[in-house]
């Protein structure tokens, strides 16, 4: 069955009712809240009476299967609020709901289908008996949830569904999540020595340990070298800054929640920065600037902090303390296509290196009907800037999807969606224009007309965070990461006692050459040796026995060779070729 996206979703989201129809059957005085469609199913949030349990959920889905049949309508119908507050009268949730509804001044709309009534703003299957295939959803966990998440109200059952248009699609997204299960970021981390979290550190605030800080400083070579060739500059800014700076650039009344309470001192008020660019605008205004300075290319490694909820922290993948692959670029409106182009050509460069395959750039727009509340109230500026950067992106024939109502406060933005080598989905890295901020610090440069203008500013991050980008990275390798971005390189392996000398010669030549190298001196066995460095992920390891004494060489094997062929050995080399040939590949990051 081939279905459209929107297809998809409204199955999901009538699953979703027939969940909570099947929960109120089963448990008649459990109060219902909400239940939307999501990416890979759908979730329904309840208020039990008495708590349940994942084990529960063969039941509940049991159920739903034997309504399914009965479901051959899913019919809308427009009520009055009193009707409304009738049909809902012993739920608070609903009501609540209702009341919002009213606010916005929308109508309000009720569906049922069965025995099943809910308030809902449709988007369903009109006959869902017909349309839904009974193997295509299943039942997956259990969680908690605030009501509205909002930590101080109630804390809710939230039940999640899988759900795809065929029982092969299920399976395959089935499959891909116990490889993924395998390849957790967490789990890998805490087996290769990679990262830590510690009550008395915080939540949320990762330690890098320093296997961990290799693939960071890593990554960072990596970025610092691309930017130099882009034309970047470097800047280095505090990790605070007055309450002054956030409200000049609009970041406290749009970004308050996500930003951490303030510190008093000295007479006022100071934040830990959130973000990087107010201070690089305030680097740009330090003194009068010339258009023959644009584009201005300003890029930093600046540690921000951002107050995510406690129920919404996962490892490195979404953490409150980050590292930012940052720049800020200011240029003119005839330079913005090429600035944004080349942007975007840099995301395609790493893409190559990390071998990404699968990608589409996530084009997201404003929505005029939010203009002050999410929004700045620049009409004319948001039309213009959104228009060019629609062209950049269709000119460079460069896959995207727009997505109304998701922009940057200050702008469009572009946030790039990939997949990982088992097709799992991350939000990567993020492209936005700022046509509103400069403004509001006066930043301007002096054209060739002698007029003053403001620049048009580029909030860039192609490797986003690298906190998140680590996380990304092992599962996307699995922990088998390519020579020149694992945290050891190389596992230098003397068979026995008499060839440890040797081991130390050939150890330290690498260890001159700045190659990563580990040397096994224990008194394991040489089986567990070779096995530890195996469980270590390292990409080669160097054998000396007495036949690589005599010959006066070493032998290498390596670990991807060993995944393809099922034998490692590459042979019998010496030291110097070895050498040659770890630095030839760390210099290429293949």
């Amino acid at each position: 069955m081939n279905q459209t996206n929107e297809q998809l979703q409204h199955l999901r989201h009538t699953l979703a009712h027939l969940m909570a129809s099947a929960v109120l059957e089963l448990y008649p005085n459990t109060k219902t809240t909400i239940g939307p469609a999501i990416d890979t199913g759908f979730y329904y949030d309840f208020e039990f009476k008495t708590p349940i349990t994942d084990k529960d959920l063969k039941d509940i889905e049991k159920k739903m299967r034997k309504l399914l049949p009965s479901w051959k309508e899913m019919s809308g119908k427009e009520v009055s609020a009193d009707e409304a507050r009738t049909a809902f009268k012993d739920n608070q949730y609903k009501l609540e709901l209702i009341e919002e509804i009213l606010g916005k001044n929308e109508k309000i709309t009720l569906y049922t289908a069965g025995k099943f009534t809910d308030l809902c703003r449709g988007g369903h299957n009109e006959n869902p008996a017909k349309d839904i295939p009974s193997d295509c959803f299943k039942l997956s966990r259990i969680a908690g949830a605030y009501w509205k998440g909002n930590e101080k109200n109630t804390q809710l059952t939230r039940i999640y569904g899988l759900a795809f248009a065929t029982k092969t699609d299920l399976d395959a997204y089935e499959t891909m999540m116990k490889e993924a299960e395998k390849r957790d970021h967490r789990k890998i981390g805490k087996e290769m020595d990679l990262f830590d979290f510690d009550d008395d550190v915080g939540q949320g605030l990762p330690l890098l340990l320093p296997n961990g800080t290799t693939i960071l400083e890593e990554l960072e070579k990596l970025a610092k070298e691309t930017e130099f060739l882009a034309g970047y500059v470097r800047v280095k800014t505090p990790h605070i800054a007055k309450e002054s700076m956030y409200l000049r650039s609009g970041h406290l009344p749009y970004y308050a929640e996500s930003m951490f309470p303030p510190m008093e001192y000295d007479g006022g008020k100071y934040y830990l920065k959130p973000m990087n660019c107010p201070h690089h605008h305030k680097i740009f205004g330090s003194r009068p600037r010339s258009y023959r300075e644009l584009p201005l290319r300003l890029a930093e490694y600046g540690t921000c902090y951002r107050h995510e909820k406690s129920g919404e922290l996962f490892g490195l993948m979404r953490a409150r303390s980050l590292n930012m692959n940052d720049a800020h670029i200011y240029c003119t409106e005839e330079q913005f296509g090429d600035e944004f182009r080349a942007v975007n050509d840099m995301y395609l460069q790493y893409f190559k290196i990390f071998g990404i395959d699968k990608y589409v750039m996530r084009f997201s727009t404003h929505d005029p009907k939010r203009f002050g509340e999410k929004f700045v109230n620049e009409p004319e500026l948001w039309k213009k800037t959104e228009d060019m950067v629609r062209k950049v992106l269709i000119d460079s024939k460069i896959p995207f999807i727009e997505v109304p109502n998701e922009a940057a406060f200050y702008g469009p933005k572009i946030d790039v969606q990939v997949w990982s080598a088992i097709g799992r989905e991350f939000t990567l890295a993020t492209n936005q224009v700022d046509f509103s901020v400069p403004k509001k610090f006066d930043l301007v440069y002096t054209d060739k007309d002698g007029t003053q203008k403001t620049p048009l500013c580029i909030h860039r991050a192609p490797l986003g965070t690298h906190e998140r980008f680590i996380g990304f990275l092992i599962e996307h390798y699995g922990g088998n990461f390519p020579l020149w971005l694992a945290p050891s390189q190389v596992a230098v392996i003397p068979v026995g006692e008499a060839h440890f000398a040797e081991a130390q010669k050939v150890h330290n030549l690498l260890h001159a050459s700045m190659i990563r190298s580990e040397i096994d001196l224990s008194n394991n066995g040489f089986g567990k040796k070779i096995r530890n460095a195996k469980n270590a992920r390292t990409p080669y390891t160097i054998i000396i026995g007495d036949k690589d004494m005599e010959a006066k060489k070493v032998t290498l094997e390596s670990r991807d060779l060993a995944s393809q062929t099922g034998k490692g050995q590459i042979g019998q080399l010496e030291a110097s070729e070895v050498l040659k040939k770890l630095v030839e590949e760390i210099a290429k990051r293949l």
